[in-house]
């Protein structure tokens, strides 16, 4: 599997290839038992079940949380209407918002344990 996400990474544009990279590093320190999987043909990562998935756009990267709509969010950086999944748009790898990321990274995990 770490074979065709490796592959599935290498194929992306420079500008998304270095935001999955820095999400990758992210959530190997987030949430180190998390296993990287490719989920409806994105990478995703997942404990019990999904905990965040990637999905691509020609101007940014999503990263959306399964169960985000349960998430406090104290940085104010999710977006979604739907009775689960939340989101946050990254369009340069410099400008990611670590902290607020690996707050609810760090909530995923914890939800995911219920």
């Amino acid at each position: 599997m770490a074979r065709d996400i490796d592959e599935y990474v290498g194929r992306l544009p420079a500008d998304q290839r270095d935001i999955v990279a820095a999400l990758r590093d992210l959530m190997r320190t987030c949430a180190p038992d998390a296993r990287e999987v490719i989920s409806r043909g994105s990478l995703a990562w997942q404990g019990d079940r999904i905990l965040a998935i990637v999905s691509l756009s020609k101007t940014h990267v999503t990263f959306a949380f399964a169960r985000g709509a349960e998430f406090t969010d104290d940085h104010g950086l999710l977006d979604g209407i739907g009775k689960a999944t939340r989101h946050v748009k990254i369009k340069k790898a410099d400008s990611l918002p670590r902290a607020a990321l690996g707050d609810y990274v760090r909530q995923a995990v914890l939800l995911d344990r219920t």
